[in-house]
């Protein structure tokens, strides 16, 4: 049975991943325990899709040089395809990532072969009924791109399903861009963070009313702790699972390919949200982003735990 496609204009990245014991102050330095040199960003979420069986396309630039060589060769590995045109003047983005003890990362990005993405090719990118398309805050953050991508969006047939995780700097989004973006979202996939920011609730259980009063579909995802999935009046907690945590890097990305990749392959929206639980706390347990484990090695784990 073939299987809706999952496109993403989360863009693709690399990572260059340092574990250090605490971020330096301002004018200090600190040596790293360890580090990685990886492709990540959109990466982490096609790639978990791509591994439960649901085909990804990325919607977006890739460029010229050592770090795009390096994300092209990460997409071709999971069959991930990227259909339009390379940039030939610049390379492919990257992003800093400093992850302490804790799990918690700080992050510095310079931009690459990414924002040319435009209008032009846009046209090119064209979802059938049924598919589904992941985008990022960051994707409706800045002009003109950001005008382009929401115009596109609008403009999808209402047969395709629209993904949107606002990201870590959802209040840097133009108020008219989020506007725009959450009216033609079916899911909104989102942290504590973000779900507070969106709602003007600090209370969890005030958060959850409220997304549900949203009138748009919602994952609130809450750590270790699990996730809510909430469809107006119908709220299911999901449970999250208890697993040792070394690098929470692409946790929600891998969350977000799970989850669409089992609604695409006809899953409740529960049982999505308790098998994407599971594949992104088993990411946790590695160093890096884009760790997500197979679908079948996600539900013999769970087999395990029934």
């Amino acid at each position: 049975m073939e299987h809706p496609l999952l496109f993403c204009l989360d863009t693709v990245m690399v990572d260059v991943i340092m574990k250090v014991a605490h971020v330096p102050q301002k004018g200090g330095d600190v040596l790293a325990d360890d580090r990685l040199f990886t492709t990540g960003g959109g990466y982490n979420a096609m790639s978990a899709a791509s591994r439960c069986g649901v085909s990804a396309v990325y919607v977006g630039t890739l460029g010229t040089g050592p770090f795009s060589d390096l994300a092209t060769d990460s997409l071709d590995r999971d069959g991930i395809s990227a259909p339009l045109e390379r940039s030939t003047t610049l390379d492919t983005g990257y992003c800093v990532t400093l992850v302490e003890p804790s799990g918690e990362r700080t992050f510095i990005t310079a931009t690459g072969s990414e924002v040319e993405l435009d209008s032009e090719d846009l046209k090119q990118i064209k979802p059938k009924s049924g598919d589904f398309v992941l985008v990022s805050g960051y994707n409706v953050m800045y002009e003109p791109q950001a005008g382009q991508i929401l115009s596109w969006l609008e403009g999808l047939s209402s047969e395709v399903v629209v993904a949107f995780d606002p990201a870590i700097r959802v209040a840097d989004i133009p108020e008219v861009n989020l506007g725009r973006v959450l009216a033609r979202t079916n899911w909104l996939l989102c942290n504590e963070q973000e779900a507070r920011f969106l709602t003007k609730k600090q209370d969890i259980e005030e958060v959850v009313n409220q997304l549900g009063a949203m009138n748009i579909d919602s994952v609130l995802r809450v750590g270790p702790e699990g996730c809510w999935v909430i469809q107006g009046e119908q709220i299911t907690r999901v449970p999250g699972f208890d697993v040792r945590t070394v690098d929470t890097t692409g946790a929600g990305d891998t969350h977000n390919g799970i989850f669409l990749a089992q609604l695409a392959r006809g899953e409740s929206p529960s049982q999505s949200a308790r098998i994407a639980n599971a594949g992104a706390a088993l990411a946790t347990e590695q160093f890096g982003p884009a760790t997500s484990p197979s679908i079948d090695v996600i539900q013999s784990w769970l087999a395990t735990r029934d």
